[in-house]
C-alpha cells in the first residue's frame, strides 16, 4: 500500500491523469458532436464523386480515356459540365453504341438518375461547365409563350422546324424532334451544344429566354392545342405544306380537267 501510495504521489501523476480525461473528452466529442452542414455536404459530395468515378471508369474511360482527357474515339470531357453529362446520359445517347452513324441517335437509358447525378459530379469535378439546371430555370411559370415562339423560329426553327418536329441535315445527320423531350434536356442542350447543334449559353440567350422557348415547344406540342388553319400535315412547315398543295391540289384539278375534256370529246363523237 505504501508503494502505490508513493507512486500516486508521484510528479507527474497529475500531468498523466489530465491527458487522459483530455483524450477522453476529445473522444467523446468526436463521436457525439453534431456535424455542420456544410462539412457533412462536403463529405456527401465526395463520395457521389467517388462512386462517379468507379461508373465511370467502367462504362466510359474506354472512350473518353481514364482521367476523362479524350481519346481517339471520343473527345475530352474536362470542362464539359455536369449539364452535359446529365443530357447525354439521361437521353440514352451515352454511352454509345460500338456502330456509330453520321450522330448518335436517343435510345433507351442504361443508368438511373442517381448513378447519373454521380458521373455528373465526377465530371464537373474535372472542370468548371454548365451545372444541371433546377426546375424553376425551366419550369413554365412566369414564362412568356409569344418570346419563346419568336426565338425558337429566329433560332431553332431552321434546323428542328418551327413546332420542334424535327428535320434533316447534311451527311445523313439531323435535327431530332423535340416532341416529349424533358424540358430539363432541352434547357441543357441549348446550354451545351450536344453533336451538331450549336450552344446557346446565358450570354446569347439568357435563362429566361431559355425558359420561353421551353414554354412554347410544349404549347405547341400539347394535345390540347389545334392547329386553326385545320389540317396541320406534322407542322413540317410552309415548304412542305406548298408542296402538298401542288402535288395533291393542283393534280386533282388536272385530272379533273382531262376527266371533262374526255368526256366533252367522246360526246361530240357520238
Amino acid at each position: 500500500m505504501k508503494k502505490l501510495s508513493a507512486r500516486r504521489r508521484h510528479p507527474l501523476a497529475a500531468l498523466v491523469v489530465l491527458l487522459l480525461a483530455l483524450a477522453c473528452t476529445g473522444g467523446l466529442y468526436a463521436v457525439f458532436a453534431p456535424t455542420s452542414p456544410a462539412k457533412a455536404d462536403e463529405t456527401a459530395q465526395s463520395l457521389t464523386i467517388e462512386e462517379g468515378k468507379k461508373l465511370y471508369a467502367v462504362g466510359c474511360a474506354s472512350c473518353h480515356g481514364t482521367g476523362g482527357q479524350g481519346t481517339s474515339d471520343g473527345p475530352s470531357l474536362v470542362g464539359v459540365g455536369a449539364a452535359a453529362v446529365d443530357f447525354q446520359v439521361g437521353t440514352g445517347r451515352m454511352p454509345a453504341a460500338t456502330s456509330q452513324g453520321p450522330q448518335v441517335p436517343e435510345k433507351k437509358n442504361i443508368y438511373s438518375q442517381a448513378e447519373i447525378d454521380q458521373l455528373a459530379a465526377y465530371i464537373a469535378s474535372l472542370g468548371a461547365g454548365p451545372s444541371v439546371p433546377t426546375e424553376e430555370q425551366y419550369g413554365p411559370e412566369g414564362a412568356d409563350i409569344a418570346k419563346g415562339g419568336e426565338l425558337f423560329r429566329n433560332n431553332c426553327a431552321q434546323c428542328h422546324n418551327f413546332t420542334g418536329k424535327g428535320g434533316a441535315l447534311t451527311h445523313g445527320k439531323y435535327a431530332p424532334s423535340l416532341e416529349d423531350v424533358d424540358p430539363k434536356h432541352i434547357y441543357e442542350a441549348m446550354q451545351t451544344g450536344p453533336q451538331n447543334m450549336p450552344s446557346f449559353p446565358d450570354t446569347t440567350l439568357s435563362e429566361k429566354n431559355k425558359k420561353d422557348i421551353i414554354a412554347y415547344l410544349d404549347a405547341v406540342n400539347s394535345d390540347k392545342t389545334e392547329s386553326p388553319g385545320g389540317l396541320e400535315l406534322g407542322g413540317l412547315g410552309p415548304v412542305s405544306e406548298g408542296l402538298f398543295g401542288w402535288i395533291f391540289g393542283l393534280g386533282g384539278l388536272i385530272a379533273v380537267a382531262v376527266w371533262v375534256a374526255a368526256r366533252t370529246a367522246k360526246a361530240k363523237k357520238s
